[in-house]
């Protein structure tokens, strides 16, 4: 099987010509892949050979993402108020008042110098195209559509595509020669559906004509539209890959099949079920030999060779050494499948955090959901059953509180194993304000918390209190410095709270089928609703007992009260069968 050919790569996807000039810690601003348009302060948290994973200031770790040191969309210091963009600053400052100059003294941190920057030989803005300009565009997240869309903003030689009357969430970047925009009337001339702009009054009689002059606007001329040629990929060519399960990973891949524009990779070794389309020009993939030209480490085929000495812990699923997590970079390592990103619990589950920005910017009055985006849709260029690259925007979830001196900007959690998480399970979710060491404080935090509630309830709610002991029993011994005094649980406290699980360990639980699992949930007193969850998971005994906090809360979304209740059985569990 042929390595894909060098020539077939663009410059950016190629080997580079210097070496990766980033240090953690170095300050930028770069946009969100979450919502496009938005540029944002941003902190290297981690470097790896020519790549980068970059971390929102202010923001939890889980949002943090990869890019290559030579991305087109990062940029220096300074660089929005140079060119007129607006920055949105790290969350706790308000509009107008952030200073770069001042945040870099604060923060005592470096700005990562400019000429670590890639500026094109040729800054050509792509000519005929200008700001406001209407075409139709292939919706990326659900390629069977062509939409109604604007060029709302323009850097070097990318527009940024805007899909009228819809959420940002769906924009991109692309440049002119790119297969997924089209000159008006494409649609008209190729039998192709319009989808019209959500709550237009004649969507069923829309006419490009009449909406140029209702919006007061133009179209972008036909002459501007240079659509490249077709990628000379072929299929079995073997490259390597940025694995978008895990991005932390590149994997050995081949091409299994392709279209005009997008190549669909096969992780060799793995299941097909892992197999993903991808645009052929992706920043996230490369020749053969990439990875051992800029220093990162390439994960081997499956079978091919025995891994000595895993990262992470054993994690159930094959092939997989524990590195990485469904949650993002919040946690370096797992060991259940829940928190594994290929376990087929995870293997169709997306929108795992909240978005990162929900509840700080005022939702576009007109916009529309994603759910109710899909009309007729009929095959596109990328025909309507293929999955594309961003089947479904991946959203993020905003910590409630955080404090402006910049002290959680870097965490690098690389390290860091499910054993930890549940210091951090309740600090995300608290509206805490805690100026050191969140991390450590977080769930004392929260304790103390509840402890207010708790004498401002005065006992009227038996349900409240029962919650509330529960809280305690987890997390009052976090208090403690003692790691064994803090993983001692008192049988007969514990036993008076929840009385369901006298008598039963954890050797006895293990045997259960997912029904008795099920059974045993409805039977928790308040957590009647959440049993069906179990039963939609599969989860059986053996992966009862595997949950922790964090699985329970954030991945199986039980609210808090029913969840400490489970997690405190789980526990009372394996603490009988250590008695």
């Amino acid at each position: 099987m042929p390595a894909a050919p060098l020539k077939l790569f663009r410059e950016y996807q190629s080997f580079p010509q210097g070496r990766n000039g980033f240090k953690v810690g170095m300050k930028l601003e770069g946009l969100d892949p979450e919502h496009p348009s938005r540029f944002c302060v941003l902190t290297v948290a981690e470097v790896q050979g020519y790549r980068m994973r970059l971390h929102f200031d202010g923001y939890p770790e889980c949002y943090d993402f990869w890019v290559n040191a030579d991305s087109s969309d990062i940029h220096p210091v300074g660089w929005c108020e140079k060119t007129s963009h607006k920055l949105l600053p790290p969350k706790g400052f308000k509009e107008g008042e952030f200073n770069w100059t001042s945040y870099l003294k604060n923060c005592k941190a470096q700005a990562a110098p400019k000429n670590l920057f890639k500026t094109l030989s040729t800054p050509v803005t792509p000519s005929g195209f200008r700001l406001g300009m209407k075409l139709e565009a292939v919706d990326k997240k659900n390629p069977s559509l062509m939409c109604v869309a604007t060029i709302t903003d323009m850097v070097d030689n990318r527009l940024l595509i805007h899909f009228d009357n819809w959420d940002e969430s769906y924009d991109y970047w692309c440049e002119a020669s790119s297969p997924y925009i089209r000159p008006v009337g494409y649609c008209q001339e190729t039998g192709t559906p319009l989808t019209t702009p959500p709550g237009y009054k004649d969507s069923k009689a829309f006419s490009w004509e009449k909406y140029l002059e209702e919006t007061n606007s133009q179209a972008a001329p036909a002459r501007a539209f240079k659509l490249r040629p077709a990628h000379g990929f072929q299929l079995n060519m073997k490259l390597e890959a940025v694995d978008r399960r895990n991005p932390i990973l590149i994997r050995v891949a081949t091409i299994v099949d392709k279209d005009d524009h997008r190549i669909k990779i096969h992780f060799d070794g793995w299941d097909c079920n892992y197999d993903f389309w991808v645009d052929a020009d992706s920043p996230d993939v490369h020749p053969v030999g990439w990875c051992a030209k800029t220093g990162h480490a390439l994960q081997v085929p499956l079978g091919a060779v025995d891994r000595v000495g895993t990262v992470g812990q054993a994690c159930p699923t094959p092939g997989c050494h524990g590195i990485g997590h469904v949650r993002g970079p919040r946690y370096g390592t797992h060991y259940t499948l829940v928190g594994c990103p290929y376990s087929d619990v995870n293997l169709n589950r997306e929108n795992l955090l909240q978005d990162r920005l929900s509840g700080e910017r005022p939702s576009p009055g007109n916009s529309m959901q994603k759910a109710k985006r899909l009309e007729t849709p009929a095959p596109f260029l990328l025909g309507a059953g293929d999955s594309s690259q961003e089947d479904s925007p991946q959203s993020r979830k905003s910590a409630q509180d955080s404090e402006k001196s910049c002290q959680s900007s870097v965490h690098s959690l690389s390290e860091q194993s499910e054993n930890n998480q549940e210091r951090d399970w309740v600090e995300e979710d608290s509206s805490a304000n805690i100026k050191a060491k969140p991390k450590k404080l977080g769930c004392s935090h929260a304790y103390i918390k509840f402890q207010l509630v708790k004498q401002e309830s005065n006992g009227k709610d038996p349900d409240l209190d029962l919650q509330q002991a529960l809280h305690q029993s987890i997390f009052m011994p976090s208090l403690a410095s003692s790691p064994t005094h803090r993983l001692h649980l008192c049988w007969e406290q514990h036993c008076r709270l929840l009385p369901e699980v006298s008598g039963l360990t954890a050797k006895h639980v293990a045997k259960w089928t997912v029904e008795e699992v099920v059974s045993f949930i409805q039977r928790l007193p308040g957590c009647k609703e959440q049993a069906s969850v179990f039963r939609e998971e599969q989860i059986d005994g053996e992966a009862f007992l595997l949950l922790n906090q964090s699985d329970i809360v954030k991945i199986l979304s039980i609210k808090l009260g029913p969840a400490l209740k489970i997690y405190n059985a789980i526990l009372m569990f394996k603490s009988a069968e250590d008695n």
